[in-house]
């Protein structure tokens, strides 16, 4: 039986160093992205190169992967900051500072495709994979096959995939991975040499089980003779599948990390006949800490069309219930409701494009909220006759209830023999019929299981509050107050508390670990200007002033673990 001899180490070794790749996809005939392959001594050397590329460019580490030291510079400050944290980054979290910089590609798309290599020089690709959606150069949300692509094009990106393994000998699962301008130009990016965190939504839509042909190929079987008959130069496939990145993280706070301990922890129902993938190393109980990657579970959703697979995500993100750390959900939920991405038109910029101020939350159409308040109505009701049953039969069912969303009163009105709702919108003269189809929700049960108008809307039940409850809908995670007719007319005489002011301090936005303090007491600062680095899940993460003023007080030392909002400078 002939055998590759080492192939697997040469491989590695080659396509795992960005620099030594490129050369070889070079001498491969792979299109390449501009720039240079000179590994940067210092900051100088970094501006001087981005110069020559021109600005904006990309500072890459030769040994990186996960998005892990890289950095966009659009000017020399930038590149300046983007080399001293790449080279950080790169130390930390692979032991090799060697940075490079090459042309930044803008308006890419990032696709890329799945190759599989045996050790009789056969490759074959697989359908591509859309992995545009990214945080910190990190993938969030992933599909197969990419809504971009046109067959000419899909056919030579796989061709130069097989190429470029080929020419490295490989003989495993791999992912060659791609940028794509705006007019279909693809450009070699790297190749990871091991079965990618997405590899799921190409097993859904091919059937092809990637694992079970790493274990047949490094046993020394030949690929499936059919894969080769069939492959010109890829694998057909069918359908449409998604990938969700849940991560133990804070959306609001640029995505970073979360740690804390999974108080509950409830997935969605998954299985072929539901179409819904489910990966996961956690349970209830589970602690996420800070040495880690934040990531809790890779969730697919499989359908015969696009929109399909998304309307499957969408009630799978629903009842996936998160308390006791961060996540991600409420952000996932709301990309996937965008028209813009519902109509696939996807960069890797997707994130600061949509959110240019950042992420604050998930904001309920006024349809929604008329939804939600006439659920709660239902939910209150419902516990309202469960304390009623254990009673003397006295108690009377309050049916008219105000349901108060982000300080708006909804008026809520349930007929209590028929169930029909009533709901009246701040504003509003006049109120509506709620057509709830069917409402199943075990009193204080984790999910109410709602249909109305013949769609299916979760809704998450976290705690009682002393005059509510905090519910989870489509996303968006409130607290919500409920009164009835006596309580609301009062309720205009209610103070509300004050927020502490903490303009005065830079609190550390994650748990993490204060790596460097480039200030002490007595410096002016200027809004922007580097303050200190912490450091989590191997990210270093720069935190600026955000205002003019004066150090007052460094309340924190380097090497010092810090918590969420813990305070590390104080200004006078």
């Amino acid at each position: 039986m002939s055998v590759y001899k080492n192939s697997s180490v040469h491989a590695i070794q080659a396509m795992g160093d960005k620099i030594a790749s490129k050369e070889l996809a070079i001498s491969a005939k792979v299109n390449t992205v501009p720039g240079s392959l000179k590994v940067l001594e210092n900051e100088d050397e970094c501006v001087q190169i981005s110069r020559q590329i021109g600005y904006p460019v990309m500072i890459k580490a030769s040994a990186g992967g996960g998005g892990k030291g890289m950095r966009i510079a659009h000017n020399d400050q930038e590149a300046r900051t983007g080399f001293r944290l790449s080279t950080e980054e790169a130390r930390s979290s692979f032991g090799d500072t060697r940075v490079f910089v090459e042309k930044f590609v803008e308006v890419p798309r990032h696709i890329e495709i799945q190759v599989m290599g045996d050790n009789h020089g056969n490759v074959v690709a697989l359908p591509e994979r859309e992995c545009s959606i990214q945080r910190r150069n990190q993938k969030v949300l992933e599909e197969a096959p990419s809504s971009f692509l046109d067959a000419p094009t899909r056919a030579a990106m796989q061709q130069q995939a097989v190429d470029l393994a080929k020419a490295v000998g490989y003989n495993s699962a791999g992912t060659v991975e791609f940028l794509c301008d705006k007019n279909r130009n693809f450009y070699f990016l790297e190749m990871n040499t091991r079965l990618q965190v997405e590899h799921p939504i190409t097993e859904l839509i091919t059937g092809v089980d990637l694992v079970e042909q790493m274990i047949r190929v490094a046993a020394g079987h030949p690929l499936p003779k059919d894969w080769l008959d069939r492959a010109k130069p890829g694998l057909p496939f069918k359908g449409w599948a998604h990938e969700a990145r849940v991560y133990a993280e804070d959306p609001t706070r640029g995505f970073l990390p979360s740690i804390g301990r999974l108080t509950t922890y409830l997935e969605p129902k998954s299985g072929p006949e539901v179409g819904v993938r489910c990966d996961t190393g956690v349970v209830q109980g589970s602690e996420i800490s800070m040495y880690y990657d934040p990531m809790i579970c890779k969730l697919c959703t499989y359908a015969p069309t696009r929109q399909e697979a998304l309307d499957k995500m969408e009630i799978a993100l629903d009842n996936y219930m998160i308390v006791g750390v961060g996540h991600n959900i409420p952000f996932l939920r709301d990309v996937i409701r965008d028209n813009r991405f519902k109509e696939g038109r996807l960069t890797t910029n997707y994130i600061p494009e949509q959110y240019p101020e950042g992420f604050t939350r998930v904001k309920l159409t006024s349809d929604e909220r008329v939804k939600l308040a006439a659920i709660t109505a239902q939910m209150d009701i419902a516990r309202q006759e469960k304390v009623a049953s254990t009673g003397d039969g006295s108690e009377e069912i309050e049916n008219e209830l105000f349901i108060i969303i982000e300080k708006e009163p909804y008026k809520v009105v349930v007929d209590t023999e028929t169930g029909a709702t009533t709901v009246q919108a701040p504003g509003s003269d006049k109120p509506v019929a709620v057509n709830l189809q069917s409402f199943e929700w075990p009193t204080d049960g984790p999910i109410a299981q709602v249909s109305i108008d013949n769609k299916l809307f979760p809704v998450q039940y976290h705690t009682r509050l002393p005059s509510g409850y905090k519910l989870q809908m489509c996303g968006a995670t409130l607290d919500i107050i409920v009164r009835n007719p006596r309580e609301q007319a009062v309720a205009k005489y209610m103070l509300e508390k004050k927020k502490a002011d903490t303009s005065k301090y830079l609190m550390s936005p994650m748990p993490g670990v204060l790596v460097s303090v480039a200030v002490k007491p007595g410096d002016t600062v200027y809004a922007g200007q580097d303050l200190c680095i912490v450091e989590a899940m191997k990210m270093q993460n720069n935190l600026q002033a955000p205002k003019n003023g004066k150090v007052k007080t460094v309340l924190a030392k380097p090497g010092q673990s810090l918590a969420v909002d813990e305070n590390i400078i104080e200004f006078e």
